[in-house]
């Protein structure tokens, strides 16, 4: 009998490919090397495969998909209630295996190389800006330890710092200003790094035609734009630019029952990442709205109803879904633009 869909644990070493016919019926639950994994697949007929969007999903979901296979992505958490009994590599790759044959299942995009370089750049950017905001509350915190308190802000760090370690008529002893030396040389290696990275992200951001085209959107950098743009990938994935938010954690969470609606605060879920990026862009949109005199736009109604965090996350639910709409229908950001049912 020849398998109709395979379920794939993913692994390091160790891959566990669970294969069922058209009816149904387990038809092999082995495991293979990952030196075995491409002569295994090559071999079978086209058949659909199914992995849960972890470690190194992306890049086996292009190879299989060379062998002419169909692949589809699926969240852990979608995954696991699939599960029978207890977890083990066989149980996770039967409950892969029956749930990427679910209708209703959601699944992940596949992202190509190119969007995964341009998500490592982010990655690797957002790493060096943790790191330099901890170096940078390390050297205040040390500081304070001895009565020399520096305000907020790495700018002001690297501004004040040097003459505090020059200053004689401070008590620090020599050893803590050649510390202080070295960490604030360490500062400005983590700040250089990030500059850096952040460049070749703005230089793909300018090449990239639908990054550019994201950039219209108030509220919306290079930074952002080229983040989306590799995230989502094709976004006629998405049904829609709700499914998007949705997607990004952007809409109230639920807990209803009995026909009893009740809204929480939003779900969160999805790339933290992206969200944040989002919503901080907002943040600007909103505070140099604030300066205007036009209290009727949309952003400053928002604003005087409820109040500047609550208008922030419905400023970036909006953009997301102008980013879907972009993207999936080809179309260039109009700030005046009207729904063709509200005109009507």
């Amino acid at each position: 009998m020849k398998p109709t869909t395979i379920g794939i644990d993913l692994a390091k070493q160790f891959f566990q490919v669970h294969g069922v016919d058209e009816a149904g019926r387990a038809l092999f639950n082995k495991q293979l090397r990952r030196k075995q994994m491409a002569e295994f697949f090559v071999n079978l007929p086209p058949c659909l495969i199914g992995m849960e969007a972890c470690s190194s999903a992306h890049y086996w979901a292009r190879k299989l998909q060379g062998f002419g296979h169909t692949v589809k992505l699926m969240a852990p958490q979608f995954v696991k209630p699939y599960v029978k009994t207890n977890k083990n590599d066989a149980a996770d790759a039967e409950a892969i295996c029956e749930a990427v044959a679910r209708p209703n299942m959601r699944f992940v995009p596949i992202k190509n190389v190119e969007q995964q370089g341009v998500l490592a750049l982010h990655r690797a950017r957002q790493g060096f800006v943790k790191a330099r905001t901890a170096q940078a509350n390390q050297i205040r915190g040390l500081l304070a330890e001895f009565g020399i308190a520096i305000a907020q802000g790495i700018g002001r760090i690297n501004r004040e710092v040097p003459d505090l370690i020059e200053d004689a008529s401070n008590e620090l002893p020599g050893m803590f200003r050649r510390l202080v030396q070295r960490l604030l040389d360490h500062l400005k290696a983590l700040d250089k790094q990030v500059d850096e990275i952040e460049a070749q992200i703005v230089a793909w951001h300018h090449q990239s035609a639908q990054s550019k085209k994201l950039e219209k959107i108030p509220g919306i950098g290079p930074l952002t734009a080229s983040a989306l743009v590799a995230s989502l990938g094709d976004a006629r994935s998405f049904e829609s630019g709700r499914q998007v938010a949705a997607w990004l954690g952007l809409v109230p969470r639920q807990h209803s029952s009995g026909g009893k609606q009740n809204l929480l605060g939003i779900s969160k879920r999805g790339d933290c990442y992206l969200r944040t990026l989002l919503i901080h862009g907002a943040r600007v949109v909103i505070y140099h709205a604030s300066k205007r005199v036009d209290s009727g736009s949309w952003i400053n109604q928002v604003v005087a109803r409820r109040n500047k965090n609550v208008a922030a996350v419905a400023l970036a639910n909006k953009n997301t879904r102008t980013v879907w709409a972009m993207l999936a229908h080809d179309r260039q950001f109009q700030s005046d633009y009207t729904p063709a049912l509200a005109a009507a």
